[in-house]
């Protein structure tokens, strides 16, 4: 076994390999960036070094600047983790060449899966199902529509290289493929350096379900179950679990043999999955292989007691696969989500700041948590904003998915904005519940999973106050010095009658101001027009518990000086923000004469001028940022004034890139 690996990586996979490392007492070495200085990957690892400047092309991708610091550590072997340099040929052959062990497949293995085009031709020898279309090597524009003409649509535009749903669009008729294509491949370009696609009849309605395959130096490849992967939004995946609620035995043992054909194919060693589209009918495609851990791995470790990063280090060892494909036994569920630092509620926007308050569910033999960032750290522009990993298991599926709401329910972010609502809606929704989610579902009924401007009900508004008021008074009497004084009772009390408190909250910039008589848990309560009696309050273990006009409930919640969270009956989150009593701060409605950069990037289309007449909703300017391509629309009908960005340009966030003439 190694005694000292590089991991060439950050966040939340460099600390989850760094944990197996620990374990099995092997020194770890990270890298990392300027904008890395203070991550937890750089905190928990044996020792650190710097590789470059905040941008992944200055750091994480430069592969020669981490193997000079592999050869000054001391490195037996480099773990990519994902991402970055995971599949990248030529650093698997550096690797090689310098005499350290990449801890992933063989250069010839990536590269032969590192093209969707290559890849399918080699399935198609190995008699792999495929999807129909088109994966040559002509990419004239021309070509490429009368191929998609010959193919039929609807169907899938995809890039070539790489994955993550970057450069992959659906085209419903002829008259789309254009602009499609040239959207696809200036993504593709962006973020693989390759604007080389491929075509694919798009299979409606279709099931994401992978298996997760793994072979060593011996000969021997098994597969360790399937992951389904079908509740996604733009082809990035959102949930992920095993087993899948669709597959049988016999489905499950065809496509198992088809994805272990497929490892074998390209003489494949260590962990990689192998990706299939499957109809409604059951019919199963190739669509790709990943030649790397996948960020869902945690979900096959829980349900099969394995630790795949400890795999991977003894097959890049040298050492045979522990167990054979009949030694495979599975128990229980197990469910992953991803927390994110993105505003659901505005296009899923990545969110960036400082995590002011980070509180996550205690990990359990239910409950895990793999994540790189704790309570004070920043999520930086930079890189993926993922905050943390929510993995859950119990014996069933519908026990796995209730651990999965009550681990949910216990997450809090104050900060950046966060998609814990969105998820929480996802865990109860009909679809998701029922099993019967395909993979467009999300992006075609998204309206019923986005929280919105949810309108607090009295009862909410009642409770939270409620807390708000137990929270100040036991503030007051652990620091009064007489507890029993007058003066040490938060009750508003005045010479010759009974005085009120206003708890002011706020909710999504709105405010509601609730009046408040009384103290020690007994109150009465007003909001507008709804009066409300509290009696016996207390909090326990991060709950209220009360009587509201005579009603005794239990609500879930947590309180502090700033902020008050609770969930109602139905399970919708309420995060309110306490403000001053008597301060009011009005704001301007948005003035719509401008259009300004939600956040930091880099402009990739400009697609108006000074001059033009452009409608409400019209598309202006197309930004990339943190991964993705963000398209700005025109916010009103008008005559554009200027335009201050140009294509290719880096602006800052809160930059003005439009504005119009006066209405």
């Amino acid at each position: 076994m190694f005694e000292r690996v590089l991991i060439a990586n950050r966040g939340e996979i460099a600390c989850r390999v760094i944990r197996t490392c620990r374990r099995l007492g092997i020194h770890t070495i990270a890298v990392y960036s300027e904008a890395d200085r203070d991550a937890q990957h750089v905190r928990l690892a044996d020792e650190a070094w710097p590789i470059g400047g905040p941008r992944p092309a200055d750091s994480y991708l430069r592969g020669d600047v981490i193997l000079e610091v592999a050869k000054k550590a001391g490195a037996q072997a480099i773990h990519p983790g994902y991402g970055f340099l995971s599949e990248n040929t030529g650093f698997a052959r550096a690797c090689r060449q310098a005499g350290i062990a990449f801890i992933g497949p063989k250069p010839e293995s990536i590269d032969a899966m590192g093209s969707k085009a290559a890849a399918k031709a080699l399935m198609e020898q190995h008699t792999v199902p495929l999807v129909p279309g088109y994966h040559g090597e002509n990419q004239d524009a021309a070509f490429l529509a009368e191929q998609a003409a010959k193919t039929g649509f609807p169907l899938m535009i995809k890039a070539a290289s790489g994955g993550g749903g970057k450069g992959m669009r659906i085209v419903r008729n002829a008259g789309e493929f254009a602009d499609a294509l040239a959207s696809a491949q200036r993504e593709a370009t962006s973020s693989f350096g390759d604007a080389r696609v491929i075509l694919e009849r798009y299979v409606e309605h279709p099931r994401h379900i992978e298996f997760q395959v793994f072979g060593d130096t011996h000969g021997n490849v098994i597969h360790l179950n399937e992951r389904e992967c079908s509740a996604q939004r733009r082809y990035q995946k959102v949930l992920e679990e095993t087993p899948s609620p669709f597959l049988d035995e016999s489905r499950r043992k065809a496509m198992g043999e088809a994805a272990v054909a497929a490892a074998k194919a390209v003489d494949y060693v260590g962990a990689g999955t192998v990706e299939f589209i499957v109809a409604q009918s059951g019919e199963f495609f190739f669509m790709e292989m990943n030649t790397r851990l996948q960020v869902e791995h945690p979900v096959t470790e829980l349900t099969l007691g394995l630790d795949l990063v400890e795999w991977q280090l003894r097959v890049a060892a040298g050492q045979p696969l522990p167990l054979r494909q009949d030694q495979v036994h599975a128990h229980g569920h197990a469910i992953e989500v991803r927390l994110y630092a993105e505003d659901p509620d505005q296009n899923f926007l990545p969110g960036s700041g400082k995590l002011l308050t980070l509180r996550l569910p205690a990990p359990s033999p239910h409950v895990r948590l793999d994540g790189g960032v704790i309570e004070g750290d920043t999520v930086t522009i930079f890189y993926d904003p993922m905050i943390a990993k929510l993995i859950v298991f119990d014996a069933t599926r519908e026990q796995a998915l209730q651990r999965l709401r009550e681990a949910l329910a216990a997450c809090e972010i104050i900060g950046p904005k966060s998609n814990i609502g969105f998820l929480e809606r996802l865990t109860r929704h009909p679809a998701v519940v029922e099993g019967r989610i395909d993979t467009g579902y999300l992006d075609r009924h998204l309206e019923e999973f986005l929280v919105g401007e949810v309108v607090p009900t009295d009862q909410a508004l009642f409770a939270a106050a409620t807390a708000a008021l137990l929270h100040d008074e036991l503030s007051i009497n652990t620091s009064a010095a007489d507890p029993h004084s007058p003066w040490a009772r938060a009750d508003a009390w005045r010479i010759g009658h009974a005085g009120k408190r206003i708890i002011a909250l706020t909710l999504r910039e709105q405010r509601y101001d609730i009046e408040a008589h009384g103290h020690d848990g007994s109150y009465q309560l007003r909001h507008g027009e709804a009066v409300c009696e509290v009696r016996g309050a207390r909090l326990l273990d991060d709950n209220l518990s009360a009587r509201f006009d005579s009603e005794s409930l239990r609500v879930p919640l947590r309180t502090d000086a700033a902020h008050v969270l609770l969930h109602d009956a139905h399970g919708q989150r309420y995060s309110f923000a306490r403000a001053a009593a008597f301060a009011w701060e009005s704001k301007d409605a948005a003035g719509g004469n401008q259009i300004i950069a939600p956040m930091p990037g880099r402009i990739v289309l400009v697609k108006t001028k000074a001059g033009d007449v452009v409608e409400q909703g019209q598309e202006l300017l197309v930004m990339e940022a943190m991964k993705m391509e963000l398209a700005l629309k025109a916010p009103r009908a008008g005559t554009i004034e200027s335009i201050n960005a140009t294509q290719g340009e880096f602006v800052e966030a809160d930059a003005v890139l439009v504005r119009f003439a006066d209405a």
